[in-house]
This record gives C-alpha cells, sequence and structure tokens, in this order.
C-alpha cells in the first residue's frame, strides 16, 4: 500500500486530501493518507473566533465566490444552507480626511465607463482629461509580464492611478503596484487594450460580467469561515489527522521520503506534498542547491484589529461597507472594513464591529510591528475616531498580527517559480508544492490548487 503526506492543514492542503480521498475511493484504490499540521487546529489563516456575539476572523474575512472550484466544494461537502453573502454597498476611499465613494460603476476603482471616470470625485478635470488618452494610445510595449503600476499610469493618468486606483490594487495585492506584474493581478487588462484598443473600452464591453460579480460576489458562513474547515476535517474519515505536532525534515530515500516529526515519528511516504509557506518548504528540504529559488519569493505584513463596540451599527455612513486609505490623511490605517454592516451574521444584535488593517506598505509600518497589542488598540480607536466620528470605548479588542506571512507576487515570482518546478521535477519525483506562497493568493486560488494536485495525485496512484 502506497502512503500519500501532506504536510500543512490549511485549505490548500485540506482540499488537497478532500479531492484525493474522494477519486481514491472512487476508484477503490488501496492508499494511506496522512495530514499533519504543527498547529492544534486545522485551516491555517482560516480562523474564526467567536466573543461576545461577534465572529472575528483572524485571516480572510470572505471567499470570492465566482472563483473556480469554490461553490463546487460547498456544494460537494453539502454545505450550502450555512453560505453567507455579503451586504452590497458603497466602498470608500480616505483622503484630505473625508470618506470619498469610489465610483459604482469601476472594478478594482478603474473605470469602466467614461461617465465612471467623469463622476469621480477623487481626479480633477485634469486627471480626467489625462485618463483620456487610454481611448486613443495603442499597446506597443507591455506585455503580462509588464509592471502593472507602469501600465495602468501609462494609458490612465498618474492622478487616477494614484487616487483611486493603487489603494483599492495595493490593498488586494498587498505590494507597490511597479514592482507587481500583470500577470499575477489582472492579466486581462494586456487583452482589453490589444483587443478594444483601450482598457475603459475592454471594461465596458465585459460590463455583463463583472456587474453580475458585483452583487453577491463574497461569501461566509453562519459560523465563519472555521466551520468550512470544520466540515472538511469531518469528510476526510479515510485521513490520519495529525495535529499539533510539527514536521523537522524531509528527506529523499531511493524511491521514497522519509517525514520526520519533532515528536521523532518518522513517516515513509511515497507521495509528499508541501502544502506550506515558501519559508517553511525551505527548511524543510535543507537543499542548498534550490535556495536560490526559494529567496525569490517575497513576502508581506499585516496587522489587523478588530474594534466592538455597544453602539449599534446605523452609526456608520447610509450603505457604506468600508474605506481604503489613501494619502493625504490623518488616520494610519490601510483600510477598515466595516464587517457588522458587510457581514451581518457577524453582529448578532446588530452592535458595531470593525476590523483595520495596518500593512508593511504602510510608511509607519516599522513602529506599528514593534507596539504592544494595547498600543495598536489605542492607535485603531484614534482612527475610528478621526474617521468615523466614533467616541466610545471598545468592548472587544482582537489584534492579529501576519508578520512576513503575506505572499507578494511581485515580478521576479512567475521565473523563480518555473526555476523551483523544474527541479523538483528533477531532483524530487513525487514531491509537490503547494498553497498561496506559489499558486496564487486568496481562498479560491487554494482551493483550486488543492484540487489540481490532489488530482494529479490519483492519477499517479493509479
Amino acid at each position: 500500500m502506497k502512503t500519500v503526506v501532506v504536510l500543512g492543514g490549511g485549505i490548500t492542503g485540506l482540499c488537497t486530501m478532500h479531492y484525493l480521498q474522494r477519486q481514491a475511493q472512487e476508484k477503490n484504490l488501496h492508499v494511506k493518507l496522512v495530514l499533519v499540521e504543527k498547529n492544534t487546529y486545522l485551516g491555517g489563516k482560516l480562523h474564526s473566533a467567536n466573543e461576545q456575539g461577534f465572529i472575528m476572523e483572524t485571516g480572510a474575512d470572505s471567499i470570492v465566490a465566482r472563483h473556480k472550484g469554490v461553490m463546487e466544494l460547498v456544494k460537494e461537502l453539502n454545505f450550502e444552507q450555512n453560505l453567507v453573502y455579503n451586504e452590497t454597498g458603497i466602498s470608500y476611499i480616505y483622503t484630505n480626511n473625508e470618506l470619498h465613494a469610489i465610483p459604482s460603476d469601476s472594478t478594482f476603482g478603474i473605470p469602466m465607463s467614461l461617465q465612471s471616470l467623469e463622476e469621480s470625485t477623487l481626479v480633477s478635470e485634469k486627471g480626467k482629461k489625462e485618463a483620456l488618452k487610454d481611448l486613443t494610445m495603442p499597446n506597443e510595449v507591455f506585455t503580462k509580464e509588464s509592471s502593472i503600476g507602469e501600465f495602468l499610469t501609462y494609458y490612465l493618468g498618474e492622478e487616477l492611478v494614484q487616487n483611486q486606483i493603487a489603494p483599492v490594487l495595493a490593498g488586494v495585492y498587498s505590494g507597490d503596484l511597479n514592482q507587481l506584474s500583470i500577470a499575477s493581478t489582472l492579466p486581462y487588462l494586456i487583452d482589453y487594450k490589444n483587443d478594444y484598443g483601450s482598457i475603459i473600452k475592454g471594461f465596458d464591453a465585459n460590463r455583463e460580467q463583472f456587474v453580475k460579480a458585483a452583487n453577491k460576489k463574497f461569501i461566509s458562513f453562519k459560523n465563519g469561515l472555521s466551520s468550512l474547515i470544520d466540515r472538511l476535517e469531518e469528510t476526510l474519515t479515510d485521513v490520519e489527522i495529525i495535529k499539533g505536532i510539527a514536521t523537522t525534515s524531509v528527506k529523499k530515500q531511493e524511491n521514497q521520503y522519509a517525514v520526520t516529526l519533532a515528536n521523532g515519528k518518522m513517516i515513509e511516504a511515497n507521495h509528499v506534498v508541501l502544502a506550506l509557506p515558501n519559508e517553511a518548504v525551505q527548511s524543510l528540504l535543507q537543499d542548498e542547491s534550490l535556495n536560490g529559488y526559494f529567496e525569490q519569493f517575497n513576502t508581506a505584513s499585516a496587522i489587523t484589529i478588530y474594534l466592538g463596540f455597544d453602539v449599534p451599527d446605523n452609526r456608520l455612513p447610509a450603505d457604506g461597507t468600508g474605506y481604503i486609505v489613501s494619502h493625504n490623511s490623518d488616520v494610519i490605517c490601510n483600510a477598515a472594513t466595516w464587517t457588522s454592516r458587510k457581514w451581518k451574521h457577524t453582529s448578532a444584535e446588530g452592535k458595531l464591529l470593525v476590523r483595520l488593517f495596518y500593512k508593511s506598505i504602510n510608511p509607519k509600518y516599522e513602529r506599528l510591528r514593534l507596539m504592544s497589542d494595547e498600543e495598536l488598540a489605542a492607535v485603531a480607536l484614534e482612527d475610528v475616531r478621526k474617521s468615523l466620528g466614533i467616541e466610545e470605548t471598545p468592548t472587544i479588542v482582537d489584534v492579529t498580527k501576519w508578520i512576513d506571512q503575506m505572499p507578494k507576487y511581485d515580478l521576479a515570482h512567475r521565473e523563480a517559480l518555473q526555476g523551483l518546478l523544474q527541479e523538483l521535477e528533477k531532483n524530487y519525483p513525487n514531491l509537490s508544492i503547494a498553497g498561496c506562497s506559489y499558486f496564487g493568493v486568496g481562498i479560491g486560488a487554494c482551493i483550486q490548487n488543492g484540487k489540481k494536485i490532489g488530482e494529479e495525485l490519483v492519477e499517479k496512484l493509479s
């Protein structure tokens, strides 16, 4: 009987096991499946806390519903009855100490029509006129490997990019737009420019898919994202799950691998999947010939702070769901989600719950990362007071620090990944790397990555 070991019990590792187990059962394969997770709980960055009537997520707060494989997984788990969708509303940019609505007819702050551009209160008349060059200037130099920041600035102008687009995109991808490639962010932008002669016209021609996706485009679950993890764990009946024990090394031994755990146990595996952060993969393999590739994968950091108040949610601006901070503002945070407004299930009594984000792109981040939880809470409270006028003392504060744990897909990422995969295929047969460090940020990308690896393993085992 062959043994498959998956290291890492986050969403990628769990989905790898889900699809591997399902197809192994369908094909009546006799295989031993082992999942190892260093934490005492599964889920990795997906973990929900339920306190004082509030549901707070330590990592992502939702899943993009339209991402391939997401709803398919929910249905396979018979978990549809637990779905909740986001409330729709206005997203703002906080700049010059005021909230400005991001035009509704835009995607990631990029106008999808000339009317959307005209209605923006974030861009001057001069900036709007500069953005019109997108309609007439052809693309002669940019490819999908080009910087998305340089591409957008070239065609839409610096003011529109800096004031309206960059705050949104930098928030999503946790990085400097000039260091992020089009391929790793919004690859279809090049197609729009080449096929329609204009980014704006390309969005307009494909409007239906974006408008359809704009409403109810995010999902969570009644008891938080952890309930999806719990459901996955329940279904892995043919998997030996080891929790609370770290893996210390993975060594190739002839046609198999020796996986050594911190408790001294050694597992002999025919196939190994490393669904772990890049730094952990590098540490386990201890192969100097691969370090040049590993060191090209960069990370960002983030501190998130929840503040729950004993005041009604309707103290927030009408129809708003949160804001992103631009330059020229008196607050320190990069963004704030009005969680109780966007996700009704997170506040059982309709009380105010706000989540603030402080990212490593923040010019004050190095000072923030050295602060205690109490000091960070004071910073967050001052940001809420300035931006929302909330003066009350919170009844609950929750601080989470993700230091150097947020993958950042810069211009070197794709080439480094291709080189690493080639080396692994040559020198580490039947060993796979997986997860958001390599194959896409976001829960949907992790689900799809896990499914792909699980199905590939079944083919090798058949």
